[in-house]
C-alpha cells in the first residue's frame, strides 16, 4: 500500500505486479495484491495491453489500482502516524505568510472587478497557512507543558536546552505581538469593503468544477454547489477572523497564544530551579512521594507494605498525650516495661468529645499559671557561661599567628569543639596541596589557613577525653572582627617564612 500511495505521488494510477515486486523487493507479491484485492484496498482490471496470443489473453494480467477507501484509509493511518510524531514549532515565517495574504486581499478587495484567479488562491493559502500554524502551535504548546511537568524527558537535555527554548519563545511572542496586530487591521478593513464578494468569488471557482453525483435522485443545478461551497466559504473566513480579531467578551486565539507562551517562560525558570535544587540534594517531596509510591507497587506483600508505611510514616500510638500520672502509676503498679509496644501495653480511655470535636478539656477550674522565672534565670545564666566559654576559645585559637599544630599540646572540651570544626572547614574547601588551602567559617567571622609541613612530623594534642594526634600542619586562624589581627597575620607569616 505504500508503493501504491508513493507511486501516485509520481503521478502513475496502474502499477503491475513486477512493479510493486522491484518497489517491495518481494518477488511473491502477488498473493499480497490477490488480499489487498479481496479487502477492498486495490481494484484490479485485466492488463490487455501486452497480449501477443491467444494463450496470453486467457492468461490471468492484471493492472492494479488504489480505490477510494484503499487511499483514505492509508492516507488516515499516515495522518495518525504524523500526528504522534509531531513535536511542533511556533511558526514566525507562517505570521508573515499570512500578513502578506492579508494584505493582498485587501488590495484585490480595494479593486472595482478583482482578479478571481489570484483571490480564490489567496484565500486558499490563507487557510491553509493558519490551519498548519494552529495544529503546530497547538502541538507545540502540549509537548511543552509536558517539558514543564517533566513528562518523559531527559532531565540533563531539558537543562542543556533550555536556554534555547526560552529565547524561541520570546521571539515567537515578539512577532506574534506585532504581526498579529497588524493582521487584525487588515481584516478589519477588509470587513469595511464586503470581504463576502471575495468568498463568492472563491465560491463560484469551485462550484464550477464539482462533478455531479450519479446517484443524486434530482438535479439540483450549480447554484446548490455554489451555496455549498460558499457556506464554507464563510465558516472558514469565520475562523480566521476569529483567530485574529477579538471581541470583548472572546478574546482572538492569537492573544490566548501569546499568553500561553509568555506564561510557559516563568513556568520554564521554575521547572529549571526544580531541577536543579533535585541536583543539589535538597528535598523534593513530590519526588520522594513518587519513589515511595514506586515502593508500595513493588511491595512483595501486603506485610512488607504496612512495615514500609510505618517506616515511611512514623504512626504509631499518641497515648502519651493524653497520659496522665493515674495512667503511668498504673502502669508501674502492673510493672509494663518501657520497650513494650504500645500494640501490645494497655488501652487508654479516649474522652468522647476528644474523638467528636478533635479537643479535648479536663472538667474543673484551670490550673494557675506556673511562675517560670527561676528557671528562665537559670537558663540564661547557663547560654551566658557557654558563651563565655566559647569566646575563651575563640581567643585562645584565633590569634591571626601561624602555629604549629604541635604547639597547641592541651585545649580543653570548648576549644577541642571549636578546633575540630575549623580544622574540618578547612578540609573540605578543596584539594590539600603544598601550598595549603584557605576558606572562610560559614559565618563569615574566622578564617583558616592550614599549610603540610612534608616533613613527616605528628602533632598530638591533648584532651579531657584523650588524645588527638595526626600529621604536623602550619595553622592560621584569623578573627576578621578584628581587622588588626589580618594585617598582624600577614605580617607574622612572612617573617615566620
Amino acid at each position: 500500500m505504500r508503493a501504491f500511495i508513493d507511486a501516485k505521488r509520481r503521478f502513475l494510477v496502474h502499477l503491475r505486479p513486477e512493479d510493486i515486486a522491484e518497489a517491495i523487493q518481494d518477488a511473491s507479491a502477488e498473493s499480497a495484491l490477490s488480499t489487498l484485492v479481496e479487502w477492498g484496498n486495490l481494484r484490479a482490471d485485466p492488463d490487455t495491453s501486452r497480449v501477443t496470443s491467444v494463450e496470453e489473453f486467457y492468461r490471468a494480467r492484471y493492472l492494479y489500482q488504489l480505490t477510494a477507501e484503499g487511499e483514505a484509509a492509508e492516507l488516515a493511518l499516515d495522518a495518525y502516524d504524523q500526528a504522534l510524531g509531531r513535536r511542533g514549532e511556533l511558526q514566525s515565517v507562517a505570521l508573515e505568510d499570512i500578513r502578506v495574504r492579508a494584505h493582498g486581499l485587501l488590495e484585490q478587495a480595494r479593486l472595482p472587478a478583482p482578479d478571481a484567479a489570484v483571490v480564490h488562491n489567496l484565500l486558499r493559502e490563507l487557510a491553509s497557512l493558519l490551519e498548519n500554524l494552529a495544529a503546530n502551535a497547538s502541538a507545540f504548546m502540549g509537548s511543552l507543558q509536558r517539558t514543564i511537568e517533566l513528562q518523559d524527558i531527559n532531565e540533563e537535555a531539558f537543562i542543556a536546552y533550555k536556554d534555547r527554548l526560552i529565547r524561541y519563545l520570546e521571539r515567537f511572542v515578539g512577532d506574534l505581538q506585532i504581526k498579529s496586530a497588524d493582521i487584525a487591521e487588515a481584516l478589519r478593513q477588509l470587513d469595511t469593503l464586503e470581504t463576502d464578494r471575495l468568498l463568492q468569488i472563491a465560491a463560484a471557482r469551485e462550484a464550477a468544477d464539482v462533478a455531479p453525483q450519479a446517484e443524486e435522485k434530482t438535479e439540483q443545478g450549480p447554484d446548490a454547489a455554489f451555496d455549498a461551497k460558499l457556506e464554507e466559504w464563510r465558516g472558514r473566513w469565520s475562523g480566521v477572523r476569529s483567530w485574529f480579531v477579538g471581541e470583548r467578551s472572546r478574546p482572538s486565539q492569537a492573544s490566548l497564544l501569546r499568553q500561553h507562551a509568555r506564561a510557559s517562560i516563568p513556568a520554564l525558570l521554575e521547572t529549571v530551579m526544580l531541577l536543579q535544587e533535585r541536583r543539589s540534594g535538597r528535598s523534593d517531596r513530590s519526588a520522594d512521594f513518587r519513589s515511595l509510591a514506586v515502593w508500595f507497587a513493588e511491595a512483595p506483600d501486603d506485610a512488607a507494605a504496612h512495615r514500609l508505611w510505618r517506616a515511611a510514616f512514623g504512626l504509631t500510638s499518641t497515648r502519651h498525650l493524653t497520659a496522665d500520672s493515674a495512667y503511668l502509676d498504673a502502669l508501674e503498679a502492673r510493672s509494663v516495661p518501657a520497650s513494650t509496644s504500645w500494640r501490645d501495653g494497655p488501652a487508654v480511655p479516649i474522652s468522647a468529645r476528644l474523638r467528636t470535636t478533635g479537643r479535648y478539656q479536663r472538667p474543673g477550674p484551670m490550673p494557675p499559671v506556673s511562675d517560670r522565672s527561676t528557671a528562665r534565670l537559670l537558663l540564661a545564666e547557663q547560654l551566658e557561661a557557654e558563651h563565655r566559654q566559647t569566646e575563651a576559645a575563640r581567643q585562645r585559637l584565633a590569634t591571626g599567628t601561624p602555629t604549629w599544630l604541635s604547639d597547641l599540646r592541651a585545649l580543653d572540651r570548648q576549644e577541642f569543639g571549636l578546633f575540630l570544626n575549623l580544622l574540618a572547614d578547612a578540609l573540605s574547601a578543596g584539594p590539600l596541596t603544598s601550598d595549603g588551602v584557605r576558606t572562610v567559617t560559614s559565618d563569615g567571622t574566622l578564617e583558616i589557613r592550614l599549610v603540610p609541613t612534608c616533613d613527616g612530623g605528628i602533632a598530638k594534642i591533648h584532651t579531657p577525653d584523650g588524645i588527638f594526634g595526626g600529621q604536623d600542619h602550619l595553622i592560621t586562624i584569623t578573627d576578621l572582627l578584628s581587622p588588626w589581627q589580618t594585617a598582624t597575620s600577614a605580617g607574622t607569616l612572612a617573617s615566620h617564612s
